[in-house]
């Protein structure tokens, strides 16, 4: 486990106020990679250092105190240039990393699938390649550990054309990627089953919400960036309509835009989505700012026609779980409370679902003639079949449809409520 010194640079009074739950965060990121944080270092500045981004006697305390604890890195809560990274390396005397790069290290110890292993290589690559002018230490000396997973030492030696050669390479095949998936989404809004994705901060509670919906076993887990590679998956409610699930890699302040880039393929599903569920860690004391994170990235993505649900999850970590409910008894359309480990609240946040993405359709129940089979396509083309069963004479269905839609079919609806 490598020891890691902690960096946090705020330069006004606001800054001054987040400093502290973003060193949080970042001790978790840290701690994530696999890290054990020895100290943690905050300095106030009217400006940023050109040069070292902290201040220059700052910096020259970080390297007595890296050498006296033994540390193996300084981590910078922060993106530092490659200018900054090369003089830091060489005043401190050791690695150095910044937030982007302690985050793409992480998505390499993550990634699992061979689509999710080629997004986060490509932001790696994408990272490193203004770094290789002088190469610092993170890229020449260290052998490996935190911020250097991934590519590997190797690849990261190799000149800027061949690394540039790869990028290309990488390209190619993510766009095949991103064509694959492009055409399973065209058939399934061909066969008009809804999909609704899961969206939230990482660590909100996406992948515990996705196991209960779903009656799955998706890893699910309280370290950062569980989840990278997306899953689908089909969740039926009570009355027979079905849609799909998919979950979705988990946002974060100061998301690297290597990421957003590289991940294309992975956030078209969410950019595709009949419907969000905005997953939110209640029980936070910085759910309001993380809501904002999830907020500003999905209004950079095409998602502004898209509705969604805001799900406040982990109630039953609240402290006055009973007089909040009470008080929250009547949330919107919008809205809802649950608890995606103990199941509280699922049910209405389905009603809720339901009502979003089945909005305007009614059951209607048919009896097709045998000789009229060619009815059954059409009726699958603009509906949802429900139930279908074949008597001697005729095919009896329950579809949900919108009513618009049946005028040519009216002749064969069946009367009543279940009337077989």
């Amino acid at each position: 486990m490598e020891k890691a010194i902690l960096v946090n640079l705020a330069t006004t009074r606001q800054d001054k106020i987040e400093a502290e739950e973003s060193m949080e965060e970042l001790v978790n990121l840290a701690l994530s990679a696999g890290a054990q944080v020895e100290e943690k270092i905050f300095q106030n500045r009217p400006r940023i250092s050109p040069r070292y981004f902290i201040g220059e006697g700052k910096a020259e305390e970080i390297a007595r105190m890296r050498t006296e604890r033994r540390a193996d890195l300084v981590i910078f809560d922060h993106n530092l240039s490659p200018v900054q990274q090369r003089s830091l390396e060489k005043e401190i005397g050791g690695k150095v990393i910044d937030r982007t790069q302690l985050i793409l290290d992480i998505f390499a110890q993550r990634a699992r699938s061979s689509e999710g292993k080629l997004q986060v290589e490509l932001a790696q690559l994408n990272y490193l390649l203004p770094r290789l002018v002088g190469k610092g230490i993170g890229l020449s000396r260290q052998a490996g550990g935190i911020g250097l997973r991934g590519p590997g030492e190797k690849k990261l030696e190799i000149d800027r054309r061949r690394i540039q050669d790869r990028i290309a390479k990488i390209r190619k095949e993510i766009q095949s990627v991103q064509k694959r998936r492009a055409n399973q989404r065209q058939n399934r809004k061909e066969s008009h089953v809804p999909v609704v994705s899961l969206v939230g901060y990482t660590s909100a509670g996406k992948s515990t919400l996705f196991n209960q919906l779903c009656r799955e076993s998706a890893f699910a887990s309280p370290r950062l960036f569980a989840t990278l590679d997306p899953v689908l998956r089909r969740v039926e409610l009570p009355d027979g309509l079905f849609f799909f699930l998919s979950d979705t890699v988990g946002f974060i302040r100061k998301l690297p835009i290597q990421l957003i880039t590289s991940f294309r393929a992975t956030l078209e599903e969410v950019e595709e989505a009949d419907g969000l569920l905005h997953v939110i860690d209640y029980s936070s004391p910085h759910s309001g700012t993380q809501v904002e994170a999830v907020e500003r990235i999905l209004a950079g993505l095409k998602t502004a026609d898209i509705p969604i649900i805001k799900v406040y999850n982990k109630i039953d970590l609240l402290p006055q779980r009973e007089e909040f409910l009470a008080k929250n008894k009547f949330a919107d359309l919008q809205s809802v409370f649950i608890s995606a480990r103990t199941g509280e609240g699922l049910p209405e946040l389905l009603d809720k679902l339901r009502a979003l993405v089945f909005k305007g359709l009614r059951v209607f129940y048919f009896r097709i003639p045998k000789d009229r089979e060619a009815l059954l396509e059409s009726l699958a083309r603009w509906s949802y079949v429900l139930k279908k069963r074949e008597t001697d004479s005729h095919w009896e269905m329950k579809v949900m449809a919108d009513p618009r839609f049946i005028s040519n079919s009216q002749a064969y609806l069946a009367k009543g409520e279940e009337p077989w």
